[in-house]
């Protein structure tokens, strides 16, 4: 049964029924996983700067290839924007081109932060070495797993979106992957600040 308002002034008369807006569900549950992936981060930080205010704290410089990686994941939001908006467009062709492009500067971000992990065990600095590296490694990898599956989902939606009939494409899945990209890409960009500030 629809709802009506009835209007104050003229009880005879009738307002028409206010619209209700609902989330997609789908929409949904990315909101609240990035909502718990949030206070996750949130968490290890702050576990962080209570055990470096304990002492016996290591301090190490982060290697320059960490600015390097930064900049490429930050680019891949960028090229993940002008794909969705190309899908929008219903060009493929430039859709599919920039999702590859993403999907390549998703790739040469874990790529360089494996170089960068690379040149801290050089250093000595190590997992099982100082709590500060430990957290620090906690915390770079935790984020890597996500750029792993983040990638997984991008090559699925991609191949999908190029497989199936026109008429049965659309934007949801797009948009909703993006949610997700776009909030890992600034994830790392706060964590890297983060690391920086607090070493």
């Amino acid at each position: 049964m629809e709802n009506t308002v009835i209007n104050p002034l003229n009880t005879n008369e009738a307002l028409a029924p206010r619209p209700t807006r609902k989330v997609h569900p789908q929409k949904f549950m990315m909101w609240f996983a990035i909502g718990s992936l949030s206070l996750t981060f949130a968490g290890f930080t702050s576990a962080y700067l209570v055990r470096q205010g304990q002492g016996m704290w290591e301090q190490f410089q982060l290697p320059s290839i960490f600015y390097i990686s930064t900049v490429v994941i930050l680019l891949s939001s960028l090229t993940y924007s002008l794909g969705a908006r190309a899908f929008k467009a219903e060009n493929m062709k430039r859709y599919t081109l920039f999702m590859v492009l993403s999907l390549l500067l998703g790739i040469g971000f874990m790529t360089l932060q494996y170089l960068g992990f690379q040149e801290l065990y050089q250093q000595n600095i190590r997992l099982n070495g100082n709590v500060s590296n430990s957290f620090f490694y906690v915390i770079a990898g935790m984020h890597l797993v996500h750029i792993f599956g983040a990638l997984i989902a991008l090559l699925v939606v991609t191949i999908r979106n190029n497989q199936i009939k026109p008429e049965n494409r659309k934007y949801l899945g797009v948009e909703i992957l993006g949610y997700f990209w776009h909030f890992i890409d600034i994830l790392w960009l706060y964590l890297f600040v983060f690391l920086m500030l607090y070493r």
